[in-house]
């Protein structure tokens, strides 16, 4: 699939974006917000193996700025699907944080997989205490359902939010 919003190119996900994908992650471990998330790899071959996986499932994008060759990947959005449900997860380069890119895109994905399964719900996870998240998912019109504890190394919880969003 590929897309073209106005200010981005959104396409699958690609095994060789890896390089990309692992510089995304390695600047995600110095963020406030990667306690709230399952560890992700950062050395090469665990970079390759997630971005493989990623490439495989079919509903993962690579968010590019158009008019950057040199930095193609500016983050990427991905989707679980199970049934008719979709669960969605984004990434971005800090560097590209705040520019409205993942609205952007998010929005546009939302819309077309909308648009090909009507009955969609679409739903996301994320720590209460990631603000931007959180701002962003109600920004898409996401509601919050309900919260719940979390760990992910059994030592450190957090309460995390469940939210979802109906495509009709």
């Amino acid at each position: 699939m590929e897309l073209q919003t106005e200010r981005l190119h959104i396409r699958s996900l690609r095994e060789t974006d890896w390089p990309e994908l692992q510089k995304i992650w390695m600047d995600f471990e110095g963020s406030a917000y990667a306690v709230y998330d399952a560890p992700l790899p950062t050395d090469a071959e665990g970079a390759k193996a997630l971005t493989q996986k990623f490439a495989e499932n079919g509903l993962f994008f690579a968010v590019c700025l158009p008019d950057r060759p040199a930095e193609p990947v500016v983050g990427y959005v991905g989707f679980h699907k199970e049934g008719q449900s979709f669960d969605l997860g984004y990434c971005f380069h800090s560097a590209y944080q705040g520019k409205g890119y993942a609205y952007e895109s998010v929005r546009a994905l939302i819309g077309r997989l909308a648009e090909e399964y009507p009955a969609a719900v679409f739903t996301a996870g994320t720590a209460l205490e990631n603000t931007p998240s959180c701002r962003l998912l109600r920004k898409l019109g996401f509601a919050c359902l309900s919260t719940e504890t979390v760990s992910f190394d059994g030592k450190f919880s957090f309460q995390g939010g469940n939210f979802m969003l109906e495509s009709n």
